[in-house]
């Protein structure tokens, strides 16, 4: 807990500066609404690998402020979490530009862009981002979708969150598309995949709303790792916690991982890159470079 639970919150700012993560992961991206103080009472507890603190459209133009003080308030008292914390602001137009402003004095991790649509926009958002915090950008619109591809043009745009029912309106079609059978969805999330693998970014998976079909959810989550996705968007614990179960390197691909590095490594050192192993077969260097990509991600 950041604050004691039995203890009025204060209303003043602290002068916390949360300690930077030492290992970052990404499996789960849990999205939280700061309008409500006992979840935000809670980012330092949470199994979340991402915490994405959402000032955009589940908060009315009323009450943005209020979520933005939350926030910020809640920020300066945390010393330490275990998730990667996010804020997510608004279209840069749409106060957006504002918020960053406001936010870059308080310790997290990464902005994320709602409605992002072009690559001058990308370039518009860093120089917003004060040095110490990634961008990551919502991927909602029609024109990022086609050109997403062209948006590395820096290495502090890290992640792009696939905003499926939005995209999916901007692009004229009926959000009833959205089931694990749909090749449309299959093609959407294939090109979001690849186009954000080209540009260097790190692609994660739609939210999926109901939240109490933990089922279908799992569905998905066994989906998209099939198609090569590392993370899920989540509602809440529950989601959570089959996200980072289903996204986990298994020990068994683990093992095989070092092994084939291992080996390689002592063979390449006698100028073998080619040969046949007794527990994997033949390995060669590409099959070497996919088990550090692996050991990578572990």
């Amino acid at each position: 807990m950041i604050f004691d639970p039995n203890k009025p919150i204060p209303s003043h700012f602290g002068d916390k500066q949360k300690m930077p993560l030492l290992t970052k992961r990404h499996r789960s991206n849990m999205m939280l609404n700061p309008l409500n103080l006992t979840h935000l009472n809670r980012i330092d507890e949470s199994d979340a690998d991402i915490i994405t603190l959402n000032l955009e459209d589940a908060i009315a133009p009323s009450r943005k402020k209020e979520a933005l003080h939350n926030i910020a308030l809640f920020l300066s008292h945390l010393e330490q979490a275990q998730s990667t914390i996010v804020v997510r602001v608004n279209p840069l137009s749409e106060g957006g530009e504002e918020e960053i402003a406001f936010l870059n004095d308080f310790a997290f991790d990464a902005v994320r862009i709602a409605k992002i649509k072009n690559q001058t926009q990308v370039a518009q958002a860093l120089t917003l981002l004060g040095p110490d915090k990634e961008l990551h950008i919502s991927l909602e619109t029609k024109e990022a979708f086609r050109d997403l591809h062209t948006f590395g043009i820096d290495k502090r745009l890290t992640m792009a969150n696939l905003g499926i029912l939005d995209l999916l309106t901007s692009l004229g079609l009926p959000q009833s598309l959205v089931h694990p059978d749909n090749p449309t969805i299959d093609y959407i999330l294939s090109k979001f995949l690849v186009d954000a693998k080209t540009a260097g970014i790190h692609p994660v998976s739609f939210m999926f709303q109901d939240y109490h079909n933990i089922e279908m959810y799992a569905l998905w989550c066994k989906k998209v790792k099939k198609m090569g996705f590392e993370s899920k968007a989540c509602m809440g614990p529950k989601q959570v916690t089959i996200a980072n179960a289903l996204f986990s390197l298994d020990d068994e691909a683990h093992q095989r991982a070092k092994h084939i590095k291992k080996v390689f490594e002592a063979n390449s050192a006698l100028g073998i890159n080619g040969f046949m192993d007794e527990k994997y077969g033949f390995i060669d260097e590409p099959i070497y470079r996919d088990s550090l990509l692996v050991l990578g991600s572990f």
